[in-house]
């Protein structure tokens, strides 16, 4: 499939008064990250840098360079009741999801337990999978407790006898002792486990957007690479910076994209501008 042929959608809204536009069972895989209910105020800066010898930083060649603030993003990460925030769209998406889809939740230790508690009732819990821990090790580290370095992604077939899973597709990783296995197993890597270790976004790579909570490619490439196939169908209605959809670009799925944030969608549509993708203003300012 050529890139002309994909559909790669972008909606500015309210995701819980655009998801019911969409038909039921219309979607192979759906991928949610929504706030975490941290109680923060999340926000980044973006930087960039520019030649200065005059500069600050050092880089390559002892060349030196300043760094310049960009935009800012934030959202306010706190809710009253969160599931009564989360069950609307989750029943949305439980709704939307193809009989032989995959839904997957992202969310951290502080709500994952809840939101599995209603995933089961949604979705019943035989349909639940795995669960899948992203850890990283990046950041700040508490003195008074085990620091948190790790995120959980809950997954929920459609139908838990037949659903989409690419063994195949699985990007292999290094044996932590190769000598033990033989050089054959030790040169095509062994296949992760349900804990995936992977950085998080670089502040200063050249993957980061500026966005404050973007996820990694590397992490969306394989849940849209395992769990979906070309031409396919996929979902997310908390967008952010968009990495999901550039996964699902990159490996020729259609994808259809919603944020109610204007800073995301400009983020998302930049990212995209090679899937040249069709964007929607459902949000109240427009009306």
């Amino acid at each position: 499939m050529s890139d002309v042929d994909l559909k790669m959608e972008i909606h500015l809204g309210d995701n819980l008064e655009i998801l019911p536009t969409f038909e039921d069972g219309s979607f192979d895989l759906i991928y949610i990250d929504p706030p975490f209910n941290t109680g923060k105020i999340q926000s980044r800066t973006s930087i960039r840098t520019v030649r200065d010898e005059q500069g600050d930083r050092t880089g390559f060649g002892s060349r030196r360079y300043r760094s310049i603030p960009g935009d800012t993003t934030s959202y306010a990460d706190s809710f009253d009741d969160y599931l009564a925030f989360l069950e609307p769209r989750l029943e949305q998406a439980h709704r939307l999801l193809a009989p032989s889809g995959s839904f997957f939740l992202h969310l951290d230790y502080r709500e994952v337990h809840y939101a599995k508690v209603l995933l089961d009732d949604i979705f019943g819990r035989k349909h639940f999978i795995n669960e899948i821990i992203w850890a990283y090790d990046y950041g700040a580290r508490s003195k008074k407790r085990w620091p948190s370095k790790h995120d959980n992604i809950l997954w929920y077939a459609a139908d838990p006898k037949h659903y989409t899973f690419n063994f195949e597709a699985i990007d292999r990783i290094p044996y932590m002792a190769p000598e033990l296995v033989g050089a054959e197993k030790a040169a095509r890597g062994k296949t992760p486990t349900d804990v995936w270790w992977h950085t998080i976004v670089s502040p200063n790579g050249k993957e980061k957007t500026g966005y404050a909570t973007q996820k990694p490619l590397g992490i969306m490439r394989r849940l849209v690479g395992v769990h979906s196939n070309p031409g396919d169908r996929l979902l997310d209605f908390f967008a952010g910076s968009g990495s999901f959809g550039c996964a699902a670009f990159e490996m020729g799925r259609h994808c259809v994209l919603i944020d109610d944030s204007p800073r995301a969608v400009q983020i998302m549509t930049d990212r995209l501008a090679l899937a040249c993708p069709t964007v929607h203003d459902s949000s109240s300012a427009s009306r």
